[in-house]
Formats: C-alpha cells, structure tokens, sequence
C-alpha cells in the first residue's frame, strides 16, 4: 500500500513538473521578446516582434499574446505557440500600456499623448470609442467583474472610473502624484493605485471611489528619491499584495488584510512590472537596468533566481 501511495505520489510530482508554465517578456531596447523557462531558470529564445515592445497580456485562453510595440502605434496579436504575428489591433498612438477584460473580447489602451483611452473590440480588430481622460494617462485595469476601467492620469494626479456598459467616466478619484499603475482585488472591491512620486500605495475602495488607507513605503539604507512604486498585483485570495520600487530594487510585501508592509525583497535593478505564475505560487518582475527577471518563491517569501532576458524587459505575461 506504501509502494503505490509513493508511486502516486511521484507521478503527480513528475506530472506537475513537465506542465512548467512559460514566461514571456517585453524588451524595449532589443525589439524582441524573451521566452523563459523559469523552472529551469533558463531563456529558451528571444524573437524579434516589433518597435519598442512593452505592455503584454495574454488572451484568457491562453493561445494568443497582445503586444504593445509602441513605436509602431499598434497592438500586436500573437500566437503564444508559434510566436507568430497573427493581426493587429488599432490601439492609438504610441500605445504603452494597455488592459484586457475578463471575457478577452475588449481591450482599452491608454494613448498619453492624447489624453485618451482606446476602446478595442477584438473579434472585429476595430476601435469602438476614444474616452477622454487626464493629462497623460498610463496604468489601466479592468475589473474582475468586469463592471469598471480604472484609468490613472499621470499629470492629473487621478483615478478615472470607466463604466465598461457605456464606456463613459462616472466618477473621478484625486491620489498621490504621479500615479502609475492599479489593480484590483479578485473579488472587485478594492483598488490598489501607486504614486511613483510620493512613494506610496492607496487603497481605493470600489464602492465609495474613495481611498481609505495610504501606505507610505520607507526601505532602510535606500533614498526617498529611489522609491518609486510602479508595478502592482494582490492575490487570489486577498492575502498579500507586491508593489514594484523601482530604483529602490525591491519588491515590497503587504498584508492584504491589515495593510502593513510585511518585508521588502531585494531583486534586479529598476523593478517595473510584476506577474503571478498561473498556481500564484510564484512571481516574476522584470528589472530594467540589469536586464534581467527575478523569480520569487511565494510560499517561502525569497527570491530564488535571477534569469537575464536581453535589454530593458519592461512587461511580462504568463502562460500554463
């Protein structure tokens, strides 16, 4: 009985081994994507994909990846086997960042230089509406729910609050300055906003739009100036939240529920984006400055690996 319970047990083990998910990453300076083998910890290929690449989804089914190529005022859609360009989607100008909403048929892209949101139906690769928003927009999410796009406006220091039904803003939020990206929480009730400059995360909450807590992030040994929150995600189950610090080099840890920093993790240089491995068990940020991507054990809170990807990966998305 011993035998086959090990024999199980080593089978679902192999099993759960040969289904290692792939990452991939947006490398603005190569004009390239990386593909990595975070298990293995090694970079399988990098394959050129447009003009300054850097935001990234992947489609709900897995079997398509969305690449901004900035540069080239386009969303690019590509197949997440064959890394082949399968159409492009018309995103606006200089195209940057960008969110997909749970169903994978609407995308809305953020154009900071005209103050806008792109509205995309993807079935039809045709633009459905330009919203107007703040002085240069950039972080934009969907939430779970799909009921609201929260798009944040750099200069205008705010929080628009999209209704996804009519595609209008119903309301605004004023933040901290500089706000650059937003999350939120799987069950919709929260929003997660970073301000780059005051070097704090605010938690919004989804029914009043109003923030109701302002974490003020202080890294020992490290300068105010460096502490630049960029990158957020929360998990599954509300337990912990990430912010990227940028220049700070770190990735902080919050209690989702008491909202305390619980401990900063040193990774790669000018940390910027993060990424749940698909089991949420591991994460992965892109560092820009040392072209490189740092994988961290979720269940043991430690960054286990560095993986160099190429020049400056901004974006990251993964795939089971």
């Amino acid at each position: 009985m011993k035998k086959n319970v090990l024999g199980l047990f080593l089978t679902v083990a192999l099993t759960g081994a040969a289904q290692a998910e792939t990452v991939f990453v947006t490398l603005e300076k190569d004009n390239a994507l990386a593909v990595v083998d975070p298990i293995s910890g090694k970079l399988i290929k990098t394959v050129d994909i447009g003009q300054r690449p850097r935001g990234i989804a992947i489609s709900p089914d897995n079997k398509f990846l969305y690449v901004a190529t900035s540069d080239e005022n386009t969303i690019k859609i590509i197949d997440a086997e064959t890394l082949k360009e399968a159409g492009k989607l018309p995103s606006g100008e200089d195209p940057e960042t960008f969110a997909l909403n749970p169903a994978g048929d609407r995308l809305y892209v953020s154009n900071e230089d005209d103050s806008q949101v792109t509205v995309i139906d993807i079935k039809h690769k045709k633009a459905v509406k330009q919203i107007k928003v703040g002085v240069e927009p950039e972080g934009i999410t969907v939430s779970p729910d799909n009921l609201w796009v929260a798009s944040a406006s750099e200069t205008t220091n705010m929080v628009h609050w999209i209704d996804t039904k009519t595609n209008a803003i119903v309301e605004n939020t004023l933040v901290d300055p500089r706000p650059r990206a937003l999350g939120f929480t799987a069950d919709s009730q929260q929003l997660w906003v970073t301000s780059e400059m005051a070097g704090t995360l605010m938690i919004l909450d989804v029914k009043t739009k109003q923030i109701v807590k302002t974490i003020k992030f202080d890294v020992q040994g490290v300068t105010v100036d460096k502490i630049q929150p960029v990158g957020v995600v929360i998990d599954k189950d509300r337990k912990r939240g990430y912010v990227a610090l940028g220049p700070a080099n770190r990735v902080a840890v919050i209690n989702a529920q008491t909202f305390e920093v619980e401990k900063y993790l040193l990774v790669g240089q000018r940390v910027w984006n993060l990424a749940f491995s698909p089991d949420q068990k591991r994460l992965y940020t892109t560092n820009g400055t040392s072209n490189d991507i740092s994988l961290i054990d979720l269940e043991t809170q430690m960054v286990t690996k560095s993986i160099g990807v190429g020049t400056y990966p901004w974006g990251v998305a993964v795939k089971p």
